[in-house]
C-alpha cells in the first residue's frame, strides 16, 4: 500500500531553508513514509494524539497520518533543538471525502 506524502507550507519552507546535503538526507527520510508511516524509530510525541516525529540526524520531521485517505502530512521539519518550540502544531482540516 502505498501513502500520499503532503507538506504543509511552512513544512516545505522550512526544508528548502535547510543546506543542500541535509535536504537530500531530510527528502529520502519523508519519502520512505509513503511505503510505511510508522517506521522503525518513529515515536508518538506526547499531549498529543495526531502528531508523529521521525529522525534524520540532528533534524526532526513531524507529521499526521491521515488513516482515511492514505496521506501523510509533514507539518514541520527543524532542528531538534527548535522543531518543537510552536507546540501544539497548527491541526490543518481534513480534506473532504468525494
Amino acid at each position: 500500500m502505498t501513502w500520499t506524502v503532503e507538506f504543509t507550507r511552512r513544512a516545505a519552507k522550512e526544508l528548502a531553508a535547510l543546506p543542500g546535503p541535509d535536504q537530500v538526507r531530510i527528502a529520502k527520510r519523508i519519502n520512505s513514509l509513503a511505503e510505511n508511516p510508522r517506521p522503525y524509530g518513529s515515536r508518538k510525541l506526547e499531549g498529543s494524539e495526531d502528531f508523529y516525529r521521525i529522525r534524520a540526524g540532528d533534524f526532526r520531521i513531524i507529521y499526521m497520518i491521515e488513516n482515511a485517505w492514505l496521506v501523510v502530512l509533514v507539518v514541520r521539519v527543524g532542528h531538534r533543538r527548535e522543531v518543537y518550540r510552536l507546540a501544539p502544531f497548527p491541526i490543518p482540516h481534513p480534506p473532504s471525502p468525494s
